[in-house]
């Protein structure tokens, strides 16, 4: 790694007060933190942790992003979730079972922070505010995932396909003149995995709604151009309309 990735890695090392684990912390603990801490930058497409693996580290994002893949004894693949900076993962097998339920994946190329999983331990022992933003973050991801059952068993295509776009872009959107930008490459595969849809469907209302013009894609990043429309179909109070500026024929 050249002298700049050497200076990018550590300027993430430096700023960990925005990790969700680490909100709140003190200067002496925040040390602590980063004593007990690896960094690595892993390549795009690489396994971090396997599912069925045995937990040893527990890990959180600082650059990049993650798929968290679940796959079934016929072979099925569900997305669990995507993993965006600062967030954290694979750390809830510590209090259960010890394996790790699904695979972690990089979208792209990341830096990952990880801990031993005694390390994290002793830590949340010492800092109550650790433990603390621990149960808030394993409490936020039940209920999300209770919220994503709820859409899988009541929601037709439509309205979890938006749905699904307005999770990642609360998650990972960032606001341009364009409209909000979901800051990572995301394969329709991914999308449609994530919906709960099949892919010809989701390919087939993504286009719709790129056509229609309040939705665009370029590089493999999709752009929210119309949210408020998205959010009407996420609700199933309406159907896709073209904007203003792009008139139906």
């Amino acid at each position: 790694m050249d002298y700049r990735g050497w200076e990018r890695m550590a300027a993430l090392r430096e700023r960990l007060d925005g990790f969700e684990l680490l909100r709140s912390l003190s200067p002496e603990a925040l040390d602590a933190v980063r004593a007990a801490m690896r960094v690595e930058r892993v390549a795009k497409g690489k396994v971090i942790c396997a599912q069925g693996e045995v937990v040893e580290r527990a890990y959180a994002l600082g650059a990049g992003s993650v798929r968290i893949v679940q796959t079934g004894s016929d072979g099925g693949e569900a997305i669990v979730r995507f993993i965006g900076p600062g967030e954290m993962f694979g750390a809830a097998p510590l209090f259960t079972d010890r394996r790790f339920p699904a695979d972690a994946i990089t979208v792209e190329a990341s830096t990952v922070f990880s801990w031993s999983g005694s390390d994290l331990l002793a830590l949340m022992a010492r800092h109550g505010a650790i433990s603390t933003n621990m149960i808030r973050i394993l409490g936020t991801r039940i209920a999300q995932l209770q919220e994503r059952v709820r859409e899988l068993t009541t929601l037709r295509a439509e309205p979890r396909l938006a749905q699904a776009i307005l999770r990642l872009a609360a998650q990972a959107g960032r606001d341009g003149p364009c409209g909000t930008t979901i800051e990572m490459p995301l394969r329709r595969k991914d999308v449609a995995a994530f919906a709960g849809i099949t892919l010809y469907t989701a390919s087939r209302l993504l286009s719709a709604w790129q056509k229609a013009g309040f939705l665009a894609s370029r590089h493999g990043r999709l752009t929210l151009c119309d949210i408020r429309r998205i959010r009407d179909m996420a609700e199933g109070t309406q159907g896709p309309r073209p904007c203003p500026a792009a008139p139906a024929k």
